[in-house]
């Protein structure tokens, strides 16, 4: 019954996922004018084309195009996981690797934890999960 469920409507959730991140990234640095940090950018370059490729997917209910998107996915959450790390200082910034906007600069901490690299990082991990769990209920 999951199977079946998550078959009907994985991809339309993943579209929904990467859409929310796309428009909440372009709120923060568009509406709030928080400026983007290198990391932030690489981020954004592997999210923004996921609205497209799983908008087309969703539509076409082709799963097929899971292979494309994993490998945005597991770099955007690797890349994700380091921006947090460098965010809680386990990471040092060295020189001026992040360009002129310092990579652990916080512009939002709610909670007290929760953060814009920890939120795309979350986007990510459910992308992959729900992507690799959708492909395999095609099987």
């Amino acid at each position: 019954m999951f199977k079946k469920w998550l078959r009907d409507n994985g991809m339309h959730i993943s579209w929904l996922v990467a859409l929310v991140a796309t428009l909440g990234s372009l709120y923060f640095s568009e509406i709030l004018h928080f400026a983007p940090c290198k990391l932030c950018w690489y981020q954004r370059i592997l999210m923004y084309p996921l609205v497209v490729i799983l908008g087309i997917a969703a539509v076409r209910r082709d799963y097929k195009l899971t292979i494309y998107v994993l490998p945005l996915t597991i770099w955007g959450a690797c890349i994700s996981i380091y921006h947090v790390l460098l965010q809680m200082g386990v990471f040092k910034e060295t020189g001026t690797g992040c360009g002129p906007i310092a990579c652990d600069t916080d512009y939002l901490n709610w909670l007290g934890f929760i953060t814009i690299p920890m939120l795309a990082g979350t986007a990510f991990i459910l992308l992959t999960v729900l992507q690799y769990m959708t492909y395999r209920a095609t099987k």
